[in-house]
């Protein structure tokens, strides 16, 4: 990590996203070793993101449609 990383870790922490939305950013991103490791971090969270991945507009039984 350098400081580019770390000035840009304010801009996005100044935003207040949920914590779960930036796990699934950083699972999104990662390369397949910190993939693995975010996977066994969070398990449920990356069953959930393939789950949504999945779904037609990420919607999974019991969602309400914002539309």
């Amino acid at each position: 990590m350098g400081l580019y990383e770390y000035k840009l870790g304010l801009e996005i922490s100044a935003k207040n996203y949920p914590f779960y939305a930036l796990v699934q950013a950083a699972m999104r991103q990662a390369d397949s070793d910190n993939a693995q490791r975010l996977e066994r971090a969070w398990p449920r969270v990356w069953e959930e993101l393939l789950a949504r991945y999945n779904a037609p507009g990420g919607l999974l039984p019991g969602d309400q449609s914002s539309a």
